[in-house]
């Protein structure tokens, strides 16, 4: 098992990253979240998720131990494949994933492509109680409110190859429609902004 990677980003796609360790370049499938924290020269650090099928070998990356944990967790369920698992972290990070399977969310679950109702019932019903056993990542400090998630998520955008003064005015926009909410939060949704006007 592959439990983590770390080295120089050589490439960062749509939804994958090619990350070289030890000469040898990984690719790795990740939200959009994650990708954007990826910047191409640098080193990163993913834990990382192997999913063995008979005719392939696909790793999958994550920011942390907790969202890999969540994506085998959902992985249990009968009709969650690591596509849909995947999906579902990329609508939903960690924390508000384990509040919908905790409180019976189904709207907030049904929010994922290809999750309906039934699928939503199935998934807090199975992991309801499974979830709250799961360790969850520190919260890290937004440090400053605003200013530090707009920084964040403009060399997010940019690392993603959007010219600096789009994902500045993209950002922008998002803060003033949101207030300062969470980093990830602004980034789904400057990265929706942008992809509408590409």
């Amino acid at each position: 098992m592959i439990a983590s990677v770390r080295g120089r980003v050589l490439a960062v796609g749509l939804d994958h990253a090619v990350v070289d360790v030890g000469g040898i370049g990984f690719a790795v499938q990740a939200t959009p979240a994650t990708l954007a924290m990826l910047r191409r020269g640098e080193e990163a650090s993913l834990a990382t998720a192997l999913v063995v099928r008979e005719d392939s070998l696909t790793l999958f990356g994550f920011a942390d131990a907790e969202a890999r944990e969540l994506f085998r967790l959902l992985q249990t369920v009968s009709g969650i494949g690591p596509r849909l698992a995947l999906a579902t972290l990329a609508v939903l990070e960690p924390a508000a994933l384990r509040a919908a399977l905790v409180d019976g969310s189904i709207a907030m679950l049904t929010q994922v492509p290809g999750i309906g109702r039934k699928g939503a019932e199935r998934l807090i019903i199975e992991l309801r109680d499974k979830v709250g056993a799961l360790p969850a990542a520190p919260q890290a400090d937004a440090g400053g409110g605003g200013g530090g998630v707009r920084s964040s998520v403009v060399d997010a955008l940019v690392g993603l190859g959007f010219p600096a003064r789009q994902a500045e005015q993209a950002v922008d926009g998002v803060l003033r429609e949101n207030g300062a909410p969470d980093t990830p939060a602004v980034l789904r949704r400057a990265l929706a902004t942008l992809g509408g006007n590409r």
